[in-house]
């Protein structure tokens, strides 16, 4: 029986991941900031599939809750054999109306924990010659479109480019690129929602089983819908100048800044 550790695991995509992951007989490590609501996903993940749920409270915005999951996923005598980077969130507003510090507290979770972590837990799994590591971006990464995106694009770029120099090593990264999924995400940023089309919308436990499914093949990208995928595909052949204008206007209407 394997080990997989998640980030951002009590809602959404997380916890999507939590779920499957759990009925197919993975014990969990399962992290985000409310200890109450890891402690209630973890019974209940193990009454219902007799996994081991370990709850590892952090908050990955803060240098000691970054240390905190490390430490963790170094851990040689209780390995961890998956790690989910999921953890995120979004700010409303546009550039220069959202403060600086909220900016960098974006930065640090996007950008600063995932190194750190994925790091830790590569480091680890490449001793052990097996392990894989999924870091959960956005389609967002690929559209000229403010902070948010510029993070998610980050993570893209850093997870594809390890996943190269890790080759042959017996350690997958792969970097998930969902579009909007019905989570906590808009809720908390203070988003509405009911002017985005319905059609793109996608379920999360789909989501997570065609990113898992790409993981097994190989992948260190994954589109996990044909409708972003064709979406993406018109992005590429886009030209800059008036994907930035379409993705602006697109962007204050539906997105997170």
């Amino acid at each position: 029986m394997t080990t997989a550790l998640i980030t951002g695991s009590t809602a959404g995509i997380g916890a999507a991941f939590a779920r499957r992951l759990a009925a197919d007989g993975h014990d969990l490590v399962l992290v985000a900031r409310d200890a109450k609501r890891l402690r209630e996903q973890a019974t209940e993940l193990h009454d219902r599939h007799g996994i081991e749920a370990e709850v590892l409270p952090a908050d990955l915005s803060a240098d000691k809750g970054i240390e905190t999951v490390a430490d963790r996923l170094g851990d040689r005598k209780n390995p961890v054999d998956l790690l989910i980077n999921n953890a995120g969130f979004g700010n409303k507003g546009r550039y220069l109306e959202v403060s600086m510090a909220d900016e960098l507290t974006m930065l640090k979770v996007h950008c600063e924990a995932v190194l750190r972590l994925t790091s830790a837990a590569a480091g680890a799994m490449r001793e052990r010659g097996r392990g894989g590591v999924v870091n959960v971006a956005s389609v967002a990464a690929f559209v000229p479109r403010g902070t948010y995106g510029a993070s998610k694009a980050w993570v893209v770029q850093f997870t594809q480019g390890a996943a190269r120099d890790l080759a042959g090593t017996g350690v997958r990264l792969m970097v998930l690129c969902p579009g909007f999924v019905r989570t906590e995400f808009h809720q908390r940023a203070g988003m509405g929602t009911d002017n985005i089309p319905g059609w793109m919308w996608l379920d999360a436990d789909k989501l997570v089983a065609a990113a898992l499914a790409d993981l097994a093949r190989g992948k260190s990208l994954s589109i996990p819908d044909p409708r972003y995928k064709a979406l993406m595909g018109l992005v590429k052949v886009t030209p800059r100048g008036l994907l930035g204008g379409v993705t602006s206007r697109t962007g204050r209407k539906y997105g997170p800044q």
